[in-house]
C-alpha cells in the first residue's frame, strides 16, 4: 500500500512540475509577447522639440570654466501630433542613404539619422515581407534617432544648429559607401557648421563636423552626441536576454539597464528628466540595444567624455556623451569626430573575442573597448561563444544551421564519449545484477532498510555507481544551455530553415498536434486563453524528442523503487511539454542526441555482455500487469 501511495504521490508531483512550468514560464511569455505587440499598435509618443525648448543640462562646468552647457535636447514636446512614417519622410528634403544592407535617408532639417531600413533581413520568413525598420523619424509613433550637435554654455548668444535647422547640402545628393555627403549652415553670426557624414558597407556612420570662426570673438562650444527612443519599447522579457540601454565606459565596465531601470532612477539630470550619469568616462561607447539589432555611439576611443548618460524622461530613453569645451579663436577651427552603429548584431560584424579564434569586426577594426558585449553572450560566454564558433564554422562547410546543428551534437558526443562510456557500462552492470536485487525483496519484504543495506553491498563489490545514469543528463545540461542561448540571441540563427516545415530554428515548432496539424481550424490560445490553451500547443518536433527520450529511458534498468520508476516513466512526457514552446533548433538537438545516445548505450551494453532488451521492455509497456502482480504490487 505504501508504494502505491508513492506512485500517486509522484504522479501528482510530476503533474504539478508540468503545470508550474506552464504557468510561470509558458504562460508569462506568451502574455508578454501578446502585451508588446499591443503596445507596439497602440504606442503613439510625441516628437522632439527644439533645443532650446527642452530642459536638462548636464551637471558640471566645463575645464577651466565657471560655465555650464545649454540644456540638453531630446525631450519631446508633449502636445504634438503624430504621422504616419511615410507622410513625415516625405514631409521635408532629405538625403538617400544607398548601401548593400541599409537604405534610408537623413533629415535636412536638423540633420538627423533618423531613417534606417536593414534589407538584409525581413520582418518574417517570407523574403517579400517588409525589410527590418531600425530608426524612425520624430513625429512618427515610434521616433528613434541619432543627433549630433554642438552645445552651448548657458547663457551664450551663439546660434547653433537644432533640430529646426535647414542644412544645405553640397556635393552628392546621396550617402553610400564611396561617396559621403557635406552638409553646411551658417549661423549669421560669423561661425559656419560643415558636416561630413560617411558610411561603411556595413552599419557604421562616420560623423566629421567642422566649425570656422570668422567672428568678432572667441566661441566655446561642447559636442554632443544622442540616441533618442521615443516610448517604451516591447522587450521579448526573457532574463537571458538584456534589452535596452547598454555601454561599456572605460573603467566602469558594462552597463547594462533595462527600461524599467531609467524608470526608477532617482538621479535629476535637469527638467523632468532623470537617469545615470558617468563623469570623465575615456574608452567607452554606449546605445540602446534589442535583441537582433542596436545602435551605438562611438567615439574616438582616446577622447575622454565629460558625461555619458542613460535617461528618461518625457516618453522617451536617451544615451548621449557629451565631449569638453572647445574654445574657438577668431580664424580658428574646431573639429569633432563621431561615429554611429545602427544595424544587426552579427558577431562578424560587431566582433566576437575568444582565444585563438572569433571575428574581429569593428572591436578589432576601431580598437573599441569590448564591443563584443554589445551581443548578450552572458556570464558563461566561455561555453556559448565556443558553440556559436562551432556552429557558424559547421554553417559555413553545409550551408544550413540545423545541419550544423546536428554534427556539432556528434561532436560533443565525441568529446564526452569516455565519461559517458563509464555511465553506460555502470548502468549495464546495474542491469545485470536486477535478479538480485529482486532476489532481496522477497527475501526481506517488508525491511526496506535492510534491502537498501544489501542492496548497497551488491554495489560495492560489482563497483556499480548507483547514480551513473544521471551523468549523461548532467553532461547535456551545459551543452543545452549554450545551445538555448546561442539560438536566442544570434541574429545568425534569426529566420534559420532548416527541412520541411521548420523555416525558422530559433522559433518553436510550428505544427500542432491538437489541430490535426492543421487540419483543424482552430487557435488553442485563443479559443481557451494562455492558461489552459498552452498545454494544446505540441509541435512534430517535440514529438519525436519526447518519444526518442522515452526509447533512451527503456533501454536503462528500471529503477526498484516504484516511486522513483514512476517519475522515470512520467519524464519524457513531462519534457515533451516543457520543450514544446522553445526553439526548434533546441528540440532537434536534443531528439538527435537522445537518438545518438541510444545507439552508443546499446553498443556499451553489448560490449559489456548485457542483453538489450529495448523491445522487450518497450513492448512489456503496453502489456496489462497479471492479476498476481497486481497483487503482488498491493
Amino acid at each position: 500500500m505504501s508504494d502505491n501511495r508513492n506512485t500517486i504521490l509522484a504522479v501528482i508531483l510530476s503533474g504539478l512540475v508540468l503545470i508550474a512550468w506552464q504557468y510561470f514560464y509558458n504562460v508569462p511569455q506568451m502574455e508578454k509577447q501578446r502585451e508588446a505587440q499591443k503596445q507596439a499598435e497602440l504606442l503613439k509618443p510625441s516628437p522632439q522639440a527644439t533645443p532650446g525648448a527642452t530642459p536638462g543640462a548636464v551637471p558640471g562646468a566645463a575645464p577651466g570654466s565657471s560655465a555650464t552647457p545649454s540644456p540638453i535636447p531630446g525631450a519631446p514636446a508633449a502636445d504634438a501630433p503624430v504621422a504616419s512614417r511615410e507622410a513625415v519622410l516625405e514631409a521635408g528634403p532629405r538625403i538617400k542613404i544607398e548601401t548593400p544592407r541599409v537604405i534610408g535617408s537623413i533629415a535636412l532639417k536638423g540633420a538627423r539619422i533618423d531613417d534606417i531600413s536593414l534589407v538584409q533581413f525581413r520582418e518574417t520568413v517570407d523574403p517579400k515581407s517588409p525589410a527590418v525598420v531600425l530608426l524612425s523619424p520624430s513625429g512618427t509613433a515610434e521616433p528613434y534617432y541619432a543627433e549630433f550637435l554642438w552645445l552651448t554654455a548657458n547663457g551664450s548668444s551663439v546660434k547653433t544648429p537644432n533640430a529646426d535647422t535647414i542644412w544645405q547640402q553640397e556635393g552628392s545628393n546621396s550617402l553610400s559607401p564611396s561617396s559621403p555627403v557635406v552638409l553646411k549652415y551658417d549661423n549669421g553670426q560669423g561661425l559656419t557648421f560643415t558636416r561630413t557624414i560617411s558610411i561603411d558597407d556595413r552599419y557604421l556612420f562616420s560623423i566629421k563636423d567642422e566649425v570656422n570662426n570668422l567672428g568678432s570673438a572667441p566661441v566655446t562650444l561642447y559636442p554632443f552626441a544622442l540616441i533618442s527612443r521615443g516610448g517604451k519599447p516591447p522587450v521579448s522579457g526573457y532574463a537571458i536576454l538584456h534589452e535596452g540601454p547598454i555601454g561599456y565606459l572605460g573603467e566602469q565596465g558594462l552597463q547594462e539597464y533595462s527600461y524599467k531601470n531609467l524608470d526608477e532612477a532617482k538621479t535629476p539630470t535637469g527638467g523632468n528628466s532623470r537617469g545615470i550619469v558617468f563623469s570623465k568616462v575615456t574608452d567607452g561607447w554606449l546605445g540602446i540595444t534589442d535583441k537582433y539589432w542596436a545602435t551605438a555611439l562611438l567615439p574616438e576611443t582616446n577622447a575622454t567624455l565629460d558625461s555619458a548618460r542613460f535617461t528618461t524622461g518625457d516618453k522617451r530613453y536617451q544615451a548621449d556623451y557629451m565631449l569638453g569645451a572647445q574654445t574657438i579663436p577668431i580664424g580658428g577651427t574646431g573639429v569633432a569626430n563621431a561615429r554611429l552603429f545602427a544595424g544587426a548584431k552579427e558577431a562578424a560584424t560587431v566582433g566576437l573575442n575568444f582565444p585563438l579564434v572569433g571575428f574581429g569586426g569593428y572591436n578589432k577594426q576601431l580598437g573599441l573597448n569590448h564591443f563584443d558585449l554589445l551581443i548578450d553572450w552572458g556570464h558563461f560566454y566561455f561555453i556559448t561563444k565556443p558553440m556559436f564558433l562551432a556552429l557558424d564554422w559547421f554553417y559555413r562547410l553545409v550551408g544550413n544551421f540545423g545541419i550544423a546543428i546536428l554534427l556539432v551534437t556528434v561532436i560533443v558526443k565525441l568529446l564526452f564519449f569516455p565519461l559517458a562510456n563509464k555511465s553506460y557500462a555502470s548502468m549495464a552492470k546495474m542491469k545485470s545484477v536486477q535478479p538480485q536485487l529482486a532476489a532481496l525483496k522477497e527475501r526481506y519484504p517488508d525491511d526496506r532498510v535492510k534491502q537498501q543495506q544489501e542492496m548497497m553491498e551488491i554495489y560495492k563489490k560489482e563497483k556499480i555507481n548507483p547514480i551513473a545514469g544521471c551523468l549523461p543528463v548532467a553532461l547535456q545540461i551545459p551543452v543545452f544551455f549554450s545551445l538555448y542561448k546561442v539560438l536566442f540571441i544570434t541574429i545568425e540563427m534569426r529566420h534559420a530553415p532548416f527541412f520541411g516545415w521548420i523555416k525558422d530554428l530559433s522559433a518553436p515548432d510550428p505544427t500542432n498536434l491538437f489541430t490535426l496539424f492543421g487540419l483543424i481550424p482552430f487557435d488553442p490560445i485563443a479559443l481557451l486563453g494562455p492558461h489552459f490553451g498552452a498545454y494544446l500547443v505540441m509541435g512534430i518536433w517535440p514529438i519525436i524528442m519526447g518519444i526518442t527520450m522515452w526509447v533512451q529511458m527503456k533501454l536503462n534498468p528500471a529503477p526498484p523503487d516504484p516511486t522513483q520508476k514512476m517519475i522515470f516513466d512520467w519524464m519524457p512526457l513531462i519534457f515533451t511539454f516543457m520543450l514544446a514552446g522553445f526553439p526548434a533548433g533546441l528540440v532537434i538537438y536534443w531528439a538527435w542526441n537522445n537518438t545518438l545516445s541510444v545507439l552508443q548505450q546499446s553498443f556499451i551494453m553489448r560490449k559489456n555482455g548485457v542483453k538489450v532488451e529495448l523491445f522487450d521492455n518497450l513492448k512489456s509497456t503496453f502489456q496489462k500487469k497479471s492479476v498476481t502482480e497486481t497483487k503482488k504490487a498491493t
